[in-house]
């Protein structure tokens, strides 16, 4: 018998552990597949994209928003893995009534690694956990390195269009801005606020504009209007797993940022 609590303080007793797992987050899913579980993830959602072959081989149980319980509820799942951003209160309190729903909330690199060493002890694999730990930390000290001489610089990171959304505070997003040395000109704002594109000088006037490939597909007339209204900010698309996605992710966005760095400057 397991009895475990999640990033909710939500406590979960286990006669077994799970074995069948449906995954509702994208990067959870990934992560999943990282530890070794693969054989035991037996549905995603349609944007969980990585591990590509998952898309062929595992049942598509709707997405994060909008999920098709009786789908689920046929895969006769040992336990939902979910997430406090990416899944509402409804939706964990339906797939509640179907078995367990284990829910994460990351924020910060340490709720990461909590939620590495908790997936270990949930899934009885902890030595494949403490590995992948061990690997971004050393990945996450090696980039404190390298960024440690560089300057603070202004940044404002758009994840929406019509209307204008952005990464406010209390967010993956913001924590990757601030590893990076980008300050965030809207962390007083909220988590993703609305924003005014002709008040961006007057919020902060960033040196760098951040357009993410999801969830909005960004193009170059969205750049040049949102370019338009700053002094002097460098517009620049961003992959935008390598800023939201937690999970193994992080290891392959230290290198990404490093090169991002050498890019932009």
């Amino acid at each position: 018998m397991k009895t475990l609590t999640d990033q909710l303080a939500t406590i979960h007793i286990f006669e077994t552990t799970p074995i069948r797992i449906v995954s509702v987050v994208p990067s959870q899913t990934e992560l999943l597949y990282d530890l070794g579980l693969e054989e035991n993830i037996v549905g995603i959602t349609k944007f969980c994209v990585h591990p590509y072959h998952f898309k062929s081989t595992k049942k598509i149980i709707g997405g994060t928003k909008k999920v098709h319980f009786e789908k689920i509820r046929m895969l006769q799942p040992d336990i939902i893995i979910a997430n406090k951003e990416e899944n509402t209160k409804e939706i964990v309190e339906q797939l509640s009534k179907i078995c367990p729903v284990w829910v994460t909330d990351i924020v910060t690199i340490e709720d990461n690694f909590k939620m590495i060493s908790d997936f270990g002890q949930l899934f009885n694999k902890r030595t494949e956990a403490q590995k992948w730990i061990d690997k971004i930390e050393f990945a996450h000290q090696d980039f404190i390195n390298f960024v440690k001489d560089k300057p603070v610089q202004k940044a404002a990171y758009f994840i929406w269009a019509n209307p204008y959304m952005v990464a406010g505070n209390t967010t993956f997003i913001n924590e990757m801005l601030c590893l990076n040395k980008y300050e965030n000109i809207y962390k007083d704002k909220g988590r993703y606020p609305e924003i005014e594109l002709k008040n961006i000088r007057l919020e902060g006037d960033p040196d760098f504009v951040f357009l993410s490939s999801e969830p909005f597909p960004f193009n170059d007339e969205h750049a040049f209007e949102i370019g338009r209204y700053t002094h002097h900010a460098k517009t620049v698309f961003v992959d935008g797993e390598m800023f939201s996605w937690y999970g193994s992710r992080l290891l392959k966005a230290f290198d990404y940022f490093k090169k991002l760095h050498i890019r932009i400057g």
